[in-house]
């Protein structure tokens, strides 16, 4: 279970739903209810991630699509979300800004950084076509193992 989701259940918080990652790449949504009247719902060799949802809370869409790109999600599915919930490079500084991060243009790309950003040669960046990707970068070292 992500880390967020873990915060969020830790402080007692109603989630609307899950998302979780299948080894396949789907990118799944299941309602609170079902999960949570199945404690092992998300048992399986083939779920590689979860991540609970709470419609109006921007870090969870926010997370799910950054963290299931960088675990392997599907790019359509990810795109699909990223549209749907308003995931754009405008508001990606709000994200940004609320989770300690740093997100600019390089060139013609966009850097994803971390809070305690040096400079592209000494701090660690992620960089990408959009903000989404360039955080999806970022996330990578963290999320997968090499």
């Amino acid at each position: 279970m992500s880390a967020l989701t873990q915060v969020l259940l830790k402080k007692g918080v109603k989630l609307d739903g899950y998302y979780y990652l299948h080894t396949n790449g789907d990118l799944i949504y299941k309602n609170a209810f079902v999960v949570e009247s199945d404690p092992t719902y998300f048992d399986s060799p083939f779920v590689k991630e979860t991540w609970g949802f709470i419609k109006t809370l921007r870090e969870c869409a926010w997370t799910i699509a950054i963290e299931g790109l960088a675990l392997g999600a599907n790019e359509k599915r990810i795109k699909e979300l990223q549209d749907k919930w308003g995931l754009t490079n405008e508001d990606a500084s709000h994200y940004a800004k609320r989770m300690g991060l740093k997100i600019f243009m390089d060139g013609d790309q966009w850097c994803a950084t971390f809070g305690d950003f040096l400079n592209v040669q000494e701090s660690q960046c992620g960089f990408g076509d959009d903000a989404l990707h360039a955080f999806a970068e970022l996330a990578k070292p963290g999320l997968c193992k090499s």
